[in-house]
């Protein structure tokens, strides 16, 4: 029972990093033209 005072805690900043990365990446423009990163592998070269 004394783990859960540990485990809970844990997995709210995990929940809380989790949501950040997702924050980042979206507002730093990482899924801004995903259909031009598909195609770029077949056209290179």
């Amino acid at each position: 029972m004394d783990i859960l005072y540990f485990l809970v805690p844990l997995s709210v900043v995990l929940v809380f990093f989790i949501i950040g990365g997702i924050w980042w990446a979206i507002y730093s423009g990482q899924f801004d033209d995903m259909e031009k990163e598909g195609e770029r592998i077949l056209k290179d070269g």
